[in-house]
């Protein structure tokens, strides 16, 4: 993409070859002359026949397997830790500054593998799994229900995510606001008395910390009409609180009831568990051994579907400009070294993953070479090879909203000018 937009809206490709953030003067040049250049997207039928079928076929004995390798690597970190730290809350002395750091260091090593299983329950919620919709869930409610996730009811608001990505109004989840929705509630304000980098630290701690939990309570960064955003006199929450866990929430219909109350139960289940362990062991082994690996999962999860669909480049749609496939090209690849391995490739294949969702992950790889191939000459492939802090930062300091609902938005930052009416 380089200095040049990539303009799905307008259907109009970036110069082959090129990627974001990484182009030359030369691909520059390139990517304005193909601006006057329009092509047709691809249909979704012809995406998929650049890729060998071959790529589609699942294993139910490869997925299992992956399900006991993700937790071997997190029973070998549990045992390494135990045998060289004293849990804290167990020991009768107070624990040395280098164990506590210790303990820091595990809680970021076993928050990070669990993502491995958090992209397994998620495989299993599309149907990449295997080819059982049974053993999907039954895998699934129990990996997510583990780490305090609701299944089934994140299943279906992952669905809209899905059917709807880069949707201004219907997507669902890091759905961008707008300038002057911002206003409102004072974030202007915010980021001229903090400055750009502070306010950049916001936008980490609120989307990496608080993010996950918080979307699951009441549906922040939600869509729009859902939550009566689009009305000519908008109403927030019409509906009353969209939260994951009430059968009765606005977010499901009727008919997803029981597997909602099936998902809450998996959570209340866990809940209760960690409630048995805290009053064995104490609370404070229960926080250094759960509690923070679990906020670094979340870490994880957060920053992955926020990079993925988050850039200055990467354009957003309002009903008039949106279609399925358009919305599911704008999506970007990045790299992430050995967490690549650890996750399942969740985020280098990310393309391929919004294209065909039911595509195994152990698959995701080496059918992405072949939809690299497809795309990328036609400038409709996203990758960034920035190393993952850096364009979080990159995002967190130029991606805090659009100008409108409509037509075809870009994301801006509070210090861009605002737009000429």
């Amino acid at each position: 993409m380089g200095g040049a937009r990539a303009n799905v809206a307008a259907v109009q490709p970036r110069a082959a070859g090129s990627a974001m953030g990484g182009a030359t003067s030369a691909d520059k040049k390139g990517e304005l002359a193909s601006q006057a250049e329009p092509v047709k997207v691809p249909t979704i039928a012809e995406i998929r026949g650049a890729i060998p079928k071959e790529c589609f076929q699942h294993s139910v004995p490869y997925s299992l397997l992956l399900v006991v390798r993700d937790g071997m690597v997190m029973a070998s970190i549990f045992l390494l830790a135990t045998r060289i730290l004293r849990t804290p809350g167990l020991s009768p002395e107070p624990l040395a500054a280098w164990e506590w750091l210790g303990w820091a260091i595990y809680a970021f090593a076993q928050g990070t593998a669990a993502v491995g299983w958090w992209v397994l329950a998620h495989e299993c919620g599309h149907g990449g799994f295997s080819q059982y919709k049974t053993l999907n869930d039954a895998v699934g409610w129990v990996l997510h229900s583990a780490l305090l996730v609701p299944y089934f009811s994140w299943q279906y608001s992952h669905g809209k995510h899905h059917s709807k990505t880069n949707h201004l109004i219907d997507g669902e989840t890091h759905v961008p606001e707008t300038r002057e929705g911002l206003k409102t509630i004072g974030f202007d304000v915010m980021h001229r008395w903090f400055g750009d980098d502070c306010f950049a630290i916001w936008e980490l701690f609120s989307h990496l910390v608080v993010g996950w939990p918080v979307y699951l309570i009441c549906n922040v960064t939600g869509g729009r009409r859902l939550k009566g955003q689009v009305l000519e006199k908008p109403v927030p929450y019409k509906l009353g609180i969209v939260d994951h866990f009430r059968p009765g929430s606005p977010l499901f219909p009727e008919t997803w009831q029981i597997r909602i109350a099936l998902s809450t139960l998996g959570c209340f289940i866990t809940l209760a568990a960690l409630g048995v362990a805290a009053k064995k062991f104490g609370g404070l082994a229960v926080l250094v051994h759960y509690g923070m690996p679990y906020l670094w999962a979340n870490f994880w999860l957060v920053l992955y579907t926020w990079l993925q669909h988050t850039d200055p480049e990467v354009p957003h749609y309002g009903d008039e400009d949106w279609t399925w496939v358009k919305g599911a090209l704008c999506t970007i690849d990045r790299p992430y070294g050995i967490f690549d391995w650890m996750h399942h490739h969740i985020g280098s294949t990310h393309v391929c993953h919004h294209l065909f969702s039911t595509l195994p992950c152990y698959h995701a790889v080496e059918a992405t070479k072949h939809l690299k191939a497809f795309l990328e000459p036609r400038g409709l492939y996203n990758y960034d090879g920035t190393p993952w802090p850096v364009a979080a930062w990159k995002v967190a300091k130029t991606c805090h909203f659009v100008e409108d609902i409509h037509g075809t938005q870009y994301y801006k930052s509070f210090g861009s000018k605002p737009k000429k009416q």
